[in-house]
């Protein structure tokens, strides 16, 4: 969904509930834990939710943007990254006297030293043409660029794809998610901004993408991390298990003697960027069921008994 400034809480520290004071990594944590309990893929059906996924994603994209921080904390910016009216009013008119604040064209020449007015009349001839046929000066110049902010879900930033938005002026344009497309990173659509004055070209849009975190799946550059769960006993003895990764589920070794926090490499199951794939990486999580029964614990008492495994030791000599 493409986000404008009408679709923005106007506090984002109450919106990700962190306070003022609030480090870049208090806020990440925040933006984490509330992204994984709305995201669009555990809602479908609830509007509400999605809203409220919408709304803490911008919150986000200003507040995790040190520079975005300071300015809305300063005051120039509202909550949706846009300047203030009263900010826009002083860019646009400090420093200019009464005369010049209408005058673009007197503004503009104040700022050479020519020396005659028939070198600022070939000057600007020059700059700004003539119409055929007469001495009256025509004015091009190229149109603005105009910034927005879109937010997509992780498998269209990893995958790439295309999504038809409508701009504020009601136009529809169609807009290319390149493949691995990252977080943070500002799409130029050439063309798609304001239009130009007399011959000038149109200005371009500038696409900011904000991607929203998966519950599955976290990157790292090219490459994708994701924790896979697995048995007691697929742990001991080893086991094939099915892995999601990007394209599908995939068949996996587990080794023998697996342990928590080990990771196994898929090669190639990664983000694909100029051609190249980046690798998946699984870490391993053992996980009991919830209720042991009688045969669990007696095979773990027997176990402790017959064993002298220490897996502590190490840490104890180390330290």
């Amino acid at each position: 969904m493409l986000w404008f400034s009408t679709m923005t809480s106007d506090d984002p520290y109450k919106t990700l509930g962190v306070p003022k004071t609030a480090t870049p990594e208090e806020i990440k944590k925040a933006y984490r834990k509330l992204a994984k309990t709305l995201h669009p893929d555990l809602h479908p059906d609830d509007p509400d939710k999605q809203e409220e996924f919408q709304a803490v994603s911008a919150a986000h994209d200003l507040l995790g943007d040190p520079e975005k921080r300071r300015r809305f904390d300063a005051g120039e910016i509202d909550a949706s990254g846009q300047e203030r009216p009263q900010r826009q009013y002083y860019h646009q008119y400090s420093g200019q006297d009464g005369a010049g604040r209408y005058d673009q064209a007197g503004d503009f020449a104040r700022g050479f030293s020519t020396g005659s007015e028939e070198d600022l009349s070939d000057l600007f001839s020059d700059l700004f043409g003539r119409r055929q046929g007469t001495g009256a000066r025509q004015f091009h110049a190229r149109g603005g660029d105009l910034r927005y902010q879109l937010n997509i879900d992780f498998m269209d930033a990893a995958r790439g794809g295309k999504r038809t938005v409508t701009m504020p002026d009601g136009r529809s344009i169609e807009i290319t998610i390149p493949a691995g497309v990252r977080d943070g990173q500002t799409l130029r659509l050439r063309g798609k901004g304001a239009p130009g004055m007399g011959q000038g070209a149109p200005g371009d849009a500038l696409v900011a993408i904000s991607v929203s975190p998966h519950p599955v799946f976290e990157r790292d550059g090219a490459d994708i991390e994701i924790e896979l769960p697995i048995t007691f006993d697929e742990a001991v003895l080893g086991a094939k298990v099915d892995v999601p990764t990007l394209s599908g589920n995939v068949a996996m070794t587990i080794p023998q003697g697996a342990s928590s926090g080990q990771r196994l490499r898929l090669k190639g199951r990664g983000i694909v960027t100029g051609g190249s794939a980046g690798d998946q990486f699984v870490r391993l999580k053992i996980v009991l069921p919830k209720s042991i029964d009688d045969e669990m614990r007696s095979l773990a008492e027997n176990w402790r008994s017959a064993s002298g495994f220490d897996p502590r030791k190490d840490l104890r000599r180390k330290t």
